[in-house]
């Protein structure tokens, strides 16, 4: 709330505000109120044409409807397909990988992030990590106190997530020697 005071008007105004107000308030229009388009269900909606000055909106004449194709003549389209989820790795691809025969090319330790940071933190890893032609790395969570860990136990969640369903091709626990329950071993695509 502003006082008022020496050259200043009942809302605490000087003549220099209140010119500057005059102005800003002067280059701005109301906005214009427009009935709701009625909606019938399954119809289409016209195309609106931009308004001019000569008149209000006018609804675009409606294009001739194509004859109804018969059953046989439908073009077979077939929706994007979604990616599928990683998968557990197999046996022997995790038995390389512990081993270090399949080499681990990158590692990223989340220990200090908060859930949601280390979500990010771990997906644009990824994402990296697959850009750079990398097959395998190696994610370290921790196992959390008393092996609850909130990382640990959201790692399967994120793995799963659209965002990474293109990245990641399959992950595991990794061997004691690379942090046993408190890490995994993940798989990156190859990029398309």
């Amino acid at each position: 709330m502003r006082r008022k005071g020496p050259g200043r008007d009942d809302n605490g105004l000087t003549p220099e505000d209140r010119r500057i107000w005059t102005r800003v308030s002067s280059s701005v229009a109301p906005p214009r109120t427009r009935k709701a388009a009625r909606v019938t269900p399954g119809a289409e909606t016209p195309p609106v044409i931009a308004p001019t000055s000569a008149g209000p909106l006018r609804p675009a004449p409606k294009p001739p409807r194509p004859a109804p194709a018969s059953p046989i003549d439908k073009p077979r389209v077939s929706p994007t397909r979604p990616k599928p989820a990683p998968e557990a790795l197999e046996p022997r691809r995790k038995q390389r990988l512990s081993r270090e025969r399949d080499p681990i090319e990158a590692r990223i330790d989340l220990h200090g992030f908060g859930r949601f940071e280390a979500e990010d933190q771990l997906r644009g890893f990824l994402i990296s990590c697959q850009a750079r032609g990398m097959r395998a790395v190696l994610v370290i969570t921790g196992q959390g106190r008393m092996g609850g860990g909130v990382i640990r136990s959201a790692f399967a969640e994120w793995m799963h997530s659209p965002a990474l369903r293109g990245v990641v091709s399959g992950f595991t626990t990794a061997h004691q020697r690379h942090g046993g329950n408190g890490a995994f071993y993940v798989t990156l695509k190859r990029r398309v």
